[in-house]
């Protein structure tokens, strides 16, 4: 889970002087307040908005967990504490709420889609997140059932197109194998012949990029010909969507990494509703 720290951080930026409309106006009065949701969804996010509302001396009761199905109109939260706090707090957790339940819905149709042509075949992330909030995107992804591949540049190599640009697969695979051995490396290819060199290297995955299912194809059964495909897992990526996936999880691939997960957010929307103030 996240620090409280971390999620402070989005209070301070929403009310850098204080929430100067609930300080003027409201009373010094507790109230009870519930939240909800309003379209079934893939709920996340309500373990952080719980430590905010706990911060602000806000009582919280977790009517679900997060990476559970709700249906429309169910409570997530419900809340008792000082109105003034409930209020300041208010829109960041239902943004928290609203796009970590985005990201874990359409994680979760993803490998929903997946699961039915390919059990074994994971759905993943990509690094495609909002700055600062990535740890919240990938915590996403994880309760809707998705892998969350590399959390940053310090995971992992993959090696990409842009590198190759400057400096060959070749020399690039040497250069590792020398310099960072104990990293599980990933090369990014387009061809079946990249595949294979990286295969015959030590690659660890070969990401096939922004190929169609049928030159993924091609190049798995290359591989297979050469004696190459149980040397390494097979990622794909590029461009995929619900009219997609299918097609390529039923190839023989391990991975399906996904940029639209966390780059193009569909918000789920929740609401939070004052029910009884104690004055």
């Amino acid at each position: 889970m996240v620090t409280v720290e971390y999620l402070l951080n989005f209070i301070r930026e929403d009310a850098p002087f204080g929430d100067i409309t609930s300080e003027t106006i409201i009373p010094e009065v507790e109230c009870k307040a519930r939240i909800s949701i309003e379209r079934p969804a893939v709920v996340a996010g309500l373990e952080e908005a719980s430590e905010l509302f706990r911060y602000f001396e806000v009582d919280v009761d977790q009517m679900v967990p997060d990476g559970s199905h709700v249906r429309s109109g169910d409570t997530l939260l419900t809340l008792h504490g000082p109105a003034k706090k409930i209020l300041l707090v208010e829109r960041t957790v239902l943004n928290i709420i609203g796009r970590m339940s985005g990201i874990a819905t359409a994680t979760r149709e993803f490998v929903e889609l997946v699961h039915r042509v390919n059990p074994s075949c994971r759905v993943a992330a990509t690094r495609k997140t909002c700055p600062g909030l990535r740890e919240l995107d990938k915590k996403a992804v994880s309760l809707g059932g998705g892998d969350t591949h590399r959390a940053n540049l310090s995971e992992g190599i993959l090696i990409k197109d842009n590198h190759l640009a400057i400096i060959s697969l070749d020399d690039a695979l040497s250069i590792v194998q020398s310099r960072s051995p104990r990293y599980k490396v990933e090369v990014e290819v387009e061809t079946s012949k990249d595949a294979v060199r990286a295969a015959q290297s030590g690659s660890d995955v070969i990401m096939f990029d922004n190929m169609t299912p049928q030159q993924v194809q091609k190049s798995l059964d290359t591989l297979i010909q050469k004696g190459l495909r149980e040397r390494v897992i097979i990622e794909i990526s590029g461009g995929i969507d619900a009219d997609t996936i299918v097609d390529y999880a039923s190839l023989d691939v391990d991975v399906i990494s996904i940029g639209a997960l966390t780059h193009s957010v569909i918000n789920i929307p929740v609401h939070l509703e004052i029910q009884s103030s104690e004055k």
